[in-house]
């Protein structure tokens, strides 16, 4: 087990500054047993891969900086750094950035999503 985890500094710099990049820091494969972990950065106008979606699990983002704007239920919310975002398992929702700066987030998947599953679920 690998109790210090750090993001990929070299893969972050190879993404470049408008391309999303994301990392496990914490999943099945790294030994996770009840969540897991994602280190996320969204270049402005970036969001969300899955557009509109839901998950079998909760989903909790916490936001290290800029302003993520998401839309739960059909509400909009600006969050910035420092705030916590909770998506309920089932529940429609979406993310994306619309400032003028990258936004970086670490999610937060519990209980542990099932590998052999479809992660997100689009919803029209």
């Amino acid at each position: 087990m690998e109790y210090v985890r750090k993001v990929d500094e070299a893969a972050l710099a190879a993404a470049g500054p408008d391309e999303r990049f994301s990392q496990w820091l914490f999943d099945h494969t790294s030994g996770a047993k009840h969540c897991s972990i994602n280190w996320i950065r969204t270049p402005a106008g970036g969001g969300s891969p899955a557009g509109r979606h839901t998950h079998v699990v909760d989903q909790i983002f916490y936001i290290l900086s800029g302003t993520m704007s998401v839309e739960i239920e059909g509400k909009q919310y600006d969050a910035g750094p420092g705030s916590l975002v909770v998506f309920p398992a089932g529940v429609p929702h979406r993310n994306w950035n619309s400032g003028s700066g990258p936004t970086v987030h670490l999610a937060i998947n519990a209980p542990l999503p099932d590998p052999e599953e479809p992660f997100a679920r689009p919803v029209a």
